[in-house]
Parts: C-alpha cells; structure tokens; sequence
C-alpha cells in the first residue's frame, strides 16, 4: 500500500450561511478562538503524516494563500519588538508542500475533488472538508490512517446520529464491525428517515484510492443538482475495499452559526487562559 502523504481540501464554496461575515473573507478562514478552521484541517493532516496540501479554491479565496505564506513584514516587525514567533510557526508550509488550483464553477463537492486530479496523480490521498471541526486525541485523520495501514482501500469516517437526522447527510449501509472499523456495503446521499440504511453518516474525513478520479470523469448530477462524491464512492464499492471508521471525539458542524458558536465556546473552555473567566460570564449570563 502506498502511503498517504497527499490532502486535497475543497475551499471554493461561498458560505452564503455566514453572510455578510463572509461576503470578503472565506468561510474557511472564520476563527475558533484564535486559528481559522482551515488551520485546524491542515493541523490535523500534517499530525497523520500527510506532507502536501491541496487547496481547491475559488474567487475571493486568496486570503487562504496569504495565511500560509511568509508575512515578511509582520514576521520582521514582531521580531524586532521581541514578539512571541510561535505563534506563526503552524501557518508556513514548506515550499512545494502546497498547492492550488481553481474550481471555476459550483458544481458540487464530486466536482472540486476532480479539479485536484493533476495534483493527486496515481495516489491514495485524503480529503478534508474544513467546516466539518474534529476534536480528538489522536486527530479524526490520524485514527483513520492507522485503519488504513490495517485494512488499506477507501475510508470514510462516520458518526452516529439521531435517526431524525440523516436526511441532512450522506449514510452508510453498514457490515460486518472489527471495533471502530465498519465494512461499507452501499452509500446514499441524503436518504429520506424511512430509506436510512443507518443512522452513521459521512462526517467530513475520507481515504481515496486514485480510482476514483476516473470515476468522477464521467459521473452524473446527484442531490442538489451536483456532482456528489457519495455517488462517485458508491460505484467503487465491490471493486475496492471499503470501510468506515468510528471517529473517537467531537465534531462541530462549523458550517452551521450554532455549530460554530459551539465549537468556539468549547474550544475556549479547554483554554488555561480564558476558562475561568469565561465559565464565570457564563454562569453570570444564565442567572
């Protein structure tokens, strides 16, 4: 099995949700306590072991691009005033550990991880889907690496949810279970409550065998109008390996206002030095 060393992030949507917040700064970028989610994404592939980052972006994206280059001018300014570098530290990737290119068009998140097959070329790669916040130790990418060293193929990760809830997310038609590890016999996008094969959805994190780039060349609109992975994923199943894996930790739907509220609150509880003051706001705040 060849490594994963490769990470495609699709970054080209326009976060209407998040408007006017949004309306000049990528969704991607909006902070939890302190870092963008998209540093928390490329945080997590970099503790699997994933040494390049690909960035599927869109118009009005380049502020992404600025966040992990070299801000001379800051970076100079600090250090003559004796500032803390650190901080900076997890926001450089190393020259030719990142890359870009452009989906031109909102076709669908099938379509913008075949914008990146150049970049991907005949590898195995992750993808990330940055408002999708994972919290673990280990991160989500690295519990799913380990299960890809057992098991090889394409993973998925999954959480289980009320059973009210699947119709908002794509779910898997579940196998035989080795602890966190699930056979995937069959994927539905969006299924109505009464056609839920499960109530365990697709929650953010994949592992890709290269296959599926071709598979995507010719696949058709899915749900929503668009070119939907699931579909693309759900054709490969029975001609690789496939399985799901249990995350062990949160998740925070960060494309959501009140996921988002959620995932800053609680992140900034975990903070030595910020959650006494703001458990003690709280509780002012509750009466």
């Amino acid at each position: 099995m060849k490594p994963i060393r490769k990470a495609v992030f699709p970054v080209a949507g326009l976060g209407t949700r998040f408007l006017p917040a949004t309306k000049a700064i990528p969704k991607e970028m909006l902070p939890v306590v302190d870092r963008p989610l998209i540093q928390y994404a490329v945080d997590e592939a970099r503790e699997a072991g994933i040494e390049q980052m690909i960035f599927v972006t869109g118009r009005g994206k380049s502020a992404i691009e600025d966040h992990f280059d070299i801000a001379f001018e800051l970076e100079k300014t600090m250090a003559e005033r004796g500032k803390d570098m650190s901080v900076l530290e997890a926001t450089r990737l190393g020259p030719g550990n990142c890359a870009y290119v452009r989906q031109q068009e909102p076709m669908g998140l099938g379509h913008a991880i075949w914008c990146a097959r150049g970049l991907v070329g005949d590898e195995p790669f992750a993808i990330f889907l940055p408002d999708e916040f994972m919290v673990g130790s280990p991160g989500c990418m690295k519990q799913m690496v380990d299960a890809y060293d057992r098991v090889g193929g394409n993973l998925i990760s999954v959480l289980e949810v009320p059973h009210e809830q699947v119709s908002s997310y794509g779910v898997i038609d579940p196998g035989k279970s080795d602890g966190a590890i699930t056979e995937v016999r069959g994927l539905v996008e969006k299924p109505s409550i009464d056609a839920a094969p499960s109530n365990l959805i697709i929650s953010g994190r994949y592992i890709l065998q290269p296959e599926v780039m071709r598979v995507l060349e010719d696949q058709e609109k899915g749900a929503g109008g668009e070119i939907q992975l699931t579909d693309a994923m759900a054709r490969m199943i029975g001609d690789q390996p496939f399985h799901a894996v249990t995350f062990d930790g949160r998740r925070f739907d960060c494309g959501s206002k009140i996921g988002f509220a959620q995932a800053n609150f609680a992140l900034a509880m975990e903070r030595a030095d910020m959650a006494q003051e703001l458990r003690a706001f709280a509780l002012d705040l509750l009466g």
